[in-house]
């Protein structure tokens, strides 16, 4: 138990400083490339890649970590995000539009193979690592959640304090030197096996989830793309047209994200436990998707109706009551995932997941910078009640008892 429960914390502190750079990443680009006059299409273009990356991280990280171990694909995770800071940070005034936008690109593809790496080996560990039941998984992993996201919120004022004081290519460089300390601490202190099983042989075998895992990666998508369809680009845009500040743009963004972590670590007391780990945890996580689902439409009516002297006031409110549901929703799914995923090869159920989980992201950056530019505010948030209604009504096909496995068959049958 001691064993285990001191992987989990070098685990979960290296997470915590891969995710104050990466949200102070995401601040300081959008900030940065904001004010040198790009549309809000284009600053959603230029997380396309980071996205995207993702979905095959996270599937190729699942097997990967599978097959050489957790800490291996940690840092891994580790040392990519400190090469694409680096590449970011030697981004040339001079350059034209086109090779700026190119470049940004990729290097923000880099950071996000590095993020799903990090996270699908980080989030594996916590299953190779408890031990007492569902009850202690559910606490650990809330705990691991929300701690993470209360971290990223803390990079998000971060970047735009970094932004403000020393500039763009020092903060990326600093951050750069940040993760290689971290990098060299983790693999010092966690044991090289840790995670290692036998891994898929074929696609169709990396592929072969339970419905369960299908169905929760499904809704994961439409969950994910309904917060970042707002998150991404509207609601820092909409935040700075209103009058807003850069630091104050970003720390409204890293309370919010502050605020939402601490939701998801307290998740364990607001839904009561079951014996079986999902008989409660099920049905909880279709009651707070459907209060989800009602919050995005309220905001947008209340932005419609008009006359009001701070609409900002109206989303800061609206936002901050989404926060609270989204993270509970959140934390639900990141515990009944580790509920579903076989014993035997969690690490690629936990990324097959975590892709579904980018591939939301994808899709709500997306559309975050297409639906603002057609309709600003109140159509990234028509976009995310729709998405989240169709979260609602998978989360009604998940099992809510255990599903004894399928017997082997019988040799000659």
């Amino acid at each position: 138990m001691m064993t285990g429960m001191r992987n989990y914390l070098v685990v979960t502190a290296a997470y915590w400083g891969f995710t104050l750079t990466d949200g102070a990443l995401r601040m300081l680009v959008l900030l940065h490339f904001y004010r040198l006059g790009y549309s809000p299409f284009t600053l959603a273009f230029l997380f396309l890649l980071y996205e995207a990356a993702g979905i095959f991280a996270n599937l190729g990280g699942g097997w990967l970590a599978s097959r050489f171990g957790i800490p291996r694909m940690l840092a891994v995770g580790l040392a990519l995000q400190s090469a694409g800071l680096l590449m970011l940070s030697a981004l040339d005034p001079g350059w034209s539009a086109t090779m700026s936008v190119a470049w940004v690109v990729a290097a923000q593809g880099v950071a996000g193979v590095a993020k799903d790496l990090t996270k699908t080996a980080s989030k594996s560990a916590i299953k190779a690592t408890s031990e007492g039941g569902a009850g202690r998984l559910f606490r650990w992993v809330a705990w691991f959640t929300g701690s993470k996201n209360a971290m990223k919120g803390v990079g998000f004022f971060l970047g735009g304090l970094l932004l403000d004081g020393v500039g763009f290519a020092l903060s990326l460089q600093l951050m750069a030197a940040g993760l290689w300390l971290i990098l060299v601490a983790a693999t010092l202190l966690l044991p090289p096996g840790l995670g290692r099983a036998p891994a898929s042989r074929s696609m169709r075998e990396l592929f072969a989830k339970s419905s369960d895992v299908n169905l929760l990666a499904a809704a994961r998508i439409f969950l994910f793309g309904s917060r970042d369809v707002w998150f991404v680009v509207g609601l820092p845009v909409f935040l700075y047209s209103t009058g807003w500040s850069f630091l104050e743009v970003g720390g409204f963004l890293a309370a919010w994200t502050i605020a939402y972590g601490a939701v998801q670590a307290a998740t364990p007391r607001l839904v009561r436990r079951s014996p079986d780990g999902l008989s409660r945890e099920v049905p909880a996580a279709r009651i707070w998707a459907g209060v989800l689902t009602a919050l995005p439409v309220a905001i947008a009516a209340a932005l419609l109706v008009g006359g009001m002297p701070r609409p900002d006031l109206v989303v800061v409110i609206g936002l901050a009551l989404f926060g609270v549901a989204f993270a509970v929703n959140s934390s639900l799914h990141s515990y009944l995932i580790l509920a579903y995923a076989g014993s035997k090869k969690a690490a690629e159920d936990i990324g097959f997941y975590y892709a579904a989980n980018a591939a939301g992201r994808f899709a709500g950056t997306l559309a975050s910078g297409l639906l603002f530019q057609v309709g600003g505010l109140p159509a990234c948030l028509a976009g995310s009640a729709a998405m989240l209604a169709v979260c609602w009504a998978l989360t009604l096909a998940l099992h809510s008892r255990p599903v004894a496995a399928p017997a082997p068959a019988a040799h000659g049958a």
